[in-house]
């Protein structure tokens, strides 16, 4: 008797796991992919389109038929995960299924902090974390003649840590002569004592060196908890403000409607194996942004598309097994490395294990022409598998 996987969320982790199922399970064996629209690009790339070395439609990936053969392709919105009766509900249809793997990723939710929607509506702020977002952030930047651009991460948390500091890296590249004469101001705000605290103090040490090497300003602890759009100024949970012309900001990060829709915990943010990213439910995995893994230290994983596709081949395993196939058993190992953009086609990397007994073993290498060029090797292959 044939057996279905369902897979919902085309995103990185969702396309390589269908991709990667599609070569373990024999033919009759139904792989069903849902996506809302199937319309989605490599975190990375949003970075370049800051930049303007990328425009929106030069890294925009719409998978089909083609470059799937073999996976039936569903456009539709997930209503609702029934875990009991092992079936999905969307907008138009009940889907059945033997196996499932949820890679819906994390929401951005703007009105999560008062004001925030109306300082984006006022065009007196922008975000970076959507193509057209991030292109719609670069003209504001260009059309800034003077003043303080403000970097504000609005709470954790939330994919790719190093993102933000890239991101004003990159604007104060774009900038050129108004930044390097002083006329417009960068600083960094976040909720963490360093940047990307999971990577470890000397990670981020290291990067605040970064920043402070570039004239950027970083502020520390800094939880956003509303925005005055009419006084360009960000107040936050500790009682200061700050004042800005342009706020660059990492919108608050959620669990889907979908992903809380399966009640797999109270958060809305699904718990996972670590090392076979199962969950609670026996015919259940979930991978990349909707999870959340616990670190041997304790902390979460951070989100970042490397870690979701190193998961999605451990669970096309995982669920080929389950399914009774006489397949390879894998565990993700934790391992993974992140780029950090300096502007000047240079980037930094940290590589590391993030599964360390104590604490995560990360190592940050100072930039270099060839880590920028490997991100850019990066996303070509990632272009050329899927741009079809």
């Amino acid at each position: 008797m044939s057996k279905t996987v369902l897979i919902l969320g085309a995103g990185v982790g969702g396309l390589t796991t269908a991709d990667t199922l599609r070569q373990l399970l024999p033919p009759e064996d139904r792989i069903i992919l849902v996506d809302r629209s199937f319309d989605g690009t490599l975190g990375l790339s949003l970075l370049w389109v800051l930049r303007g070395w990328r425009r929106p439609d030069d890294v925009r990936v719409r998978p089909t038929a083609a470059s799937l053969p073999g996976v039936e392709m569903v456009t539709a919105t997930v209503a609702h995960i029934d875990i009991a009766a092992q079936v999905v509900h969307t907008d138009n249809s009940v889907i059945g299924y033997d196996a499932l793997v949820i890679a819906l990723g994390a929401a951005l939710n703007t009105d999560a902090v008062p004001g925030l929607s109306d300082a984006l509506d006022a065009d007196v702020a922008g975000q970076f974390y959507t193509l057209d977002g991030a292109a719609e952030l670069r003209a504001k930047v260009e059309a800034l003649e003077h003043g303080r651009i403000a970097v504000a991460i609005a709470g954790v948390p939330f994919k790719c840590p190093a993102a933000p500091f890239e991101a004003a890296f990159l604007i104060a590249a774009q900038l050129g002569d108004r930044y390097a004469t002083g006329t417009v101001q960068i600083d960094t705000f976040t909720p963490d004592p360093l940047p990307m605290p999971v990577a470890g103090p000397e990670v981020g040490e290291a990067l605040v060196s970064m920043l402070k090497d570039h004239g950027v300003g970083f502020h520390p602890r800094k939880a956003l908890a509303r925005v005055d759009e009419a006084a360009r100024t960000m107040h936050f949970g500790d009682g200061t403000s700050e004042p800005f012309d342009l706020l660059a900001v990492v919108p608050p990060h959620v669990p889907s409607a979908a992903a809380r829709s399966a009640g797999l915990s109270e958060s809305g943010w699904i718990p996972v194996d670590p090392r076979t990213l199962s969950t609670s439910a026996d015919n259940v995995w979930a991978i990349g942004d909707a999870t959340v893994l616990t670190l041997p230290n304790g902390k979460p994983l951070p989100k970042a598309a490397v870690f979701a596709e190193a998961q999605a081949a451990v669970v096309a395993h995982g669920v080929a097994r389950h399914l009774g196939y006489d397949v390879a058993e894998r565990h993700f190992t934790g391992a993974g490395a992140c780029y950090v953009e300096t502007g000047d086609h240079q980037a930094a990397k940290g590589d590391g294990d993030f599964f360390a007994p104590s604490a995560p073993s990360v190592t940050l290498y100072p930039p270099s022409r060839e880590f920028h060029e490997e991100k850019v090797a990066q996303e070509l292959a990632w272009l050329t598998r899927w741009k079809t």
